[in-house]
């Protein structure tokens, strides 16, 4: 396997470009059930953090702790988007 583009790796530890080779590598011994659900998974966790961090945003924006440059119902918008479009997208992975 070719290593990893440099951009991949900026900022990685030895151990964590390991791992990300390693899991790289392994991928395509995992049965595509298996690939699916992981991908899912994955998926799920970044609509769950991509959201969790739009709401933070709005909230300091609120407070006044934070200078607001969209408006938080923008923000709340976008997690609102990206919570309703997941189900597409896992359902069509």
């Amino acid at each position: 396997m070719p290593p990893l583009p440099r951009e991949t790796l900026r900022g990685a530890t030895a151990k964590t470009a390991l791992r990300a080779t390693t899991m790289l590598r392994n991928w395509n011994l995992l049965s595509d059930e298996l690939q699916l659900a992981l991908s899912s998974a994955a998926l799920r966790q970044a609509v769950h953090t991509v959201a969790g961090q739009a709401e933070r945003l709005a909230g300091e924006m609120e407070a006044g702790t934070l200078a607001d440059l969209g408006g938080p119902d923008a923000l709340r918008l976008l997690a609102e988007v990206v919570r309703e479009a997941a189900p597409m997208a896992a359902g069509t992975a």
